[in-house]
């Protein structure tokens, strides 16, 4: 297996290899261009990262055989989506540089197995219970009345933007909401009762050094991230905190690249003011702000980190509100272009519908701290 710790960077006109192609992977293709960098997309299907790349493959993520030629093409590998199968990462790691790593999918993709690896760091997360088939019910019904409060049921694997999960009450709802998730393993969670959500965007490079950005407060509508906005007005000590909790889990996880950490902030004074939700092994729609309130936005530190480069600054020249496109909000375009402190960023998709992120503004303003 190849050194993928080796810290001779990538020079430029190496080529770095994506998997995925979605908007994700087109903003990562744009940043490794601005470095001199060629970029090859392989994924299942042809999304907007393809516009960009300089190649392109179709192909399955199970195929080992068009993974192969995949990574005789490339110099290092990263992901723009949690769901590439592990099995597919892991074989490409054989014959080149996967960065950040298949553990990091491993971990991220089943939500029993991250709960208990971030636990098992010492890190607060909500209280949670395995609910692998129906013998479990009884002992997540239990467990739900010790919390004495509604509780989320989740799908273990593949849940997103709201996607597979369900809220309940009670015992019987518990047996309906697993019903309705189609009886696979879940993870039942303890619905707390939080100020705000908030993320944190670390960025690891191949020698373990690690850089955060400032931290956003986010707001969601329908399971959707809708806003980010930079400063988040916590206290300084929440959010040294915040970066701690974050950079940990980055070096458990021997991490390169950009992570983010999803928290919810229960308030200063609660006995755990900061609890885990989730994290990515990816760049982040929370993250998507510093591409204009910053000198090096997280879709070029990410390419630097995997390419072995030294990081970017992470400093906020402006105060910042991202607002997501979802649907046909990307129908204002014409005067969201017209509005001054409005960068706007379109993915290309080609049809624009209910749930779909179609685009994203960062508004700017004078920073204030």
């Amino acid at each position: 297996m190849p050194d993928t710790r080796t810290n001779t960077p990538l020079p430029p006109r190496s080529v770095i290899g994506i998997l995925g192609s979605g908007q994700l992977g087109k903003m990562l293709a744009q940043a490794a261009s601005r470095l001199g960098f060629r970029v090859h997309v392989y994924s299942d299907d042809a999304g907007p990262a393809f516009d960009v790349a300089t190649r392109q493959s179709v192909g399955s993520f199970t195929s080992f055989r068009r993974l192969d030629e995949f990574a005789a093409s490339v110099d290092a590998v990263t992901y723009e989506f949690e769901n590439v199968p592990v099995a597919a990462a892991e074989h490409l790691a054989l014959s080149v540089p996967v960065r950040p790593g298949p553990r990091a999918l491993a971990v991220s993709q089943d939500r029993i197995v991250e709960k208990t690896f971030i636990r098992d760091l010492g890190i607060a997360v909500a209280p949670f219970a395995a609910i692998a088939d129906a013998a479990d019910l009884a002992a997540g019904a239990d467990a739900q009345s010790r919390w004495g409060t509604r509780a989320i049921l989740k799908t273990a694997r593949f849940g997103y933007d709201g996607k597979g999960q369900a809220t309940t009450d009670s015992a019987d709802t518990l047996n309906d909401a697993f019903e309705a998730l189609g009886g696979v393993p879940c993870v039942l969670e303890q619905r707390l009762s939080f100020q705000c959500e908030v993320s944190v965007l670390v960025v690891r490079g191949v020698n373990g050094a690690a850089v955060t950005y400032d931290i956003p407060v986010n707001a969601h509508a329908g399971g959707i991230l809708r806003r980010s906005m930079v400063p988040s007005g916590l206290p300084t000590s929440i959010e040294s905190r915040a970066r701690e909790m974050a950079r940990s889990i980055a070096d458990a996880l021997d991490y390169i690249g950009v992570l983010a950490v999803e928290m919810f902030y229960l308030g200063e004074n609660a006995p755990e003011p900061l609890v885990v939700n989730e994290i990515a092994p990816r760049v982040h729609n929370s993250g998507h702000w510093t591409m204009d309130a910053c000198a090096v936005g997280q879709f070029e530190n990410h390419i630097r980190a995997i390419a072995g480069w030294p990081l970017g600054a992470t400093d906020r020249h402006s105060d910042v509100e991202m607002r997501n496109l979802i649907g046909h909000d990307v129908d204002a375009w014409p005067s969201i272009a017209a509005e001054p402190d409005a960068c706007l960023h379109l993915y290309g998709k080609r049809e624009a519908r209910d749930g779909r992120k179609m685009g994203h503004v960062n508004y700017l303003k004078t920073l204030t701290s």
